[in-house]
């Protein structure tokens, strides 16, 4: 049933495709979320459990999916997973410190301009970088797969290269930003961060080739970054505007949020896109060299 139902899909548009593979993995998924739901108490516990059996049941269904529509017996190394161990751990050490240097080189910049100040570490805070580290890893790893792999390869098949790009940052940025209706208003600005972040990576992806080492490692090192800044407290951002200079209602050193970012995510303020396009820009230009040595 399953085998039909994939082969009737793979007559379909990229996005129904898509779509269709959504759905059955939802569906397969359902029965075992009703159990976990039952069977564990301690609701984060549940959650990781729920999203460990739900990205499980993703990498087993996507291998049938990959032999059954495509006739791919190795779909994993067409997603990206390919060039060696070696290759593959060289550059996502080289995304993870990009991704981690961007993040505090930002926050740096806020404290240069004075509104956010730097906090020295507090006792614990090594435990919080491995955690961060970890989490990033995870993070980078999962999503990267997903998005830059899967969802990637899939839309690849029938289209271009800049709708490819375009198409699977919007997606990306859409399943991100889920929210009440209230929320999306209020947090807009987060959305354009999310397309941005998810064009970057594309552009980490095809400077190498298509390979998912990069930017499965500059995912990581943003997620541990940001990690090392919000959880670990290393730097702390001015109060909300109070204070008055010279009659301006604006205090000192203190910006309007969508400047720094609206709750303090810097994917929902100007400064945070800044720093987004500037590293679109450079991997935009390692992208043509790229193309150009093919």
């Amino acid at each position: 049933m399953l085998d039909r139902w994939f082969r009737t899909l793979a007559q379909c548009p990229a996005l129904v495709r898509l779509l269709g593979f959504l759905l059955t993995l939802a569906l397969l998924w359902l029965p075992f979320l009703l159990v976990l739901s039952w069977a564990i108490a301690d609701s984060n516990w549940r959650s990781i459990a729920t999203l460990v059996l739900l990205y499980l049941g993703f990498i087993g269904l996507v291998q049938q999916w990959g032999q059954i529509v495509h006739g791919e017996p190795r779909v994993l190394v067409a997603f990206g997973l390919r060039g060696g161990a070696r290759q593959f751990f060289t550059e996502q050490l080289l995304g993870l410190w990009l991704g981690a240097m961007l993040v505090l080189v930002m926050f740096g910049v806020e404290a240069a301009m004075g509104w956010a100040q730097w906090v020295v570490p507090q006792a614990g805070f090594l435990r919080i970088a491995i955690e961060g580290l970890l989490v990033g890893l995870g993070i980078g790893f999962a999503e990267e797969l997903l998005f830059r792999g899967w969802m990637w390869d899939e839309l690849s098949r029938d289209w271009r290269f800049p709708s490819t790009l375009i198409g699977t940052a919007q997606i990306y940025a859409v399943l991100h930003f889920l929210k009440p209706w209230n929320e999306i208003l209020r947090t807009w600005p987060q959305f354009l961060g999310l397309v941005l972040l998810g064009i970057l990576l594309g552009y980490a992806k095809s400077a190498t080739r298509g390979r998912l080492g990069l930017p499965m490692g500059l995912h990581g090192g943003l997620v541990w970054g940001y990690y090392l800044v919000n959880v670990g407290q290393l730097s702390q951002r001015s109060q909300p505007m109070g204070a008055s200079l010279a009659g301006s209602g604006i205090a000192q050193g203190q910006v309007p949020d969508w400047v720094t970012g609206i709750d303090g995510n810097p994917l929902a303020g100007l400064v945070g896109l800044g720093f987004l396009m500037a590293a679109i820009a450079l991997f935009a230009q390692l992208h043509r060299w790229t193309r150009q040595r093919v």
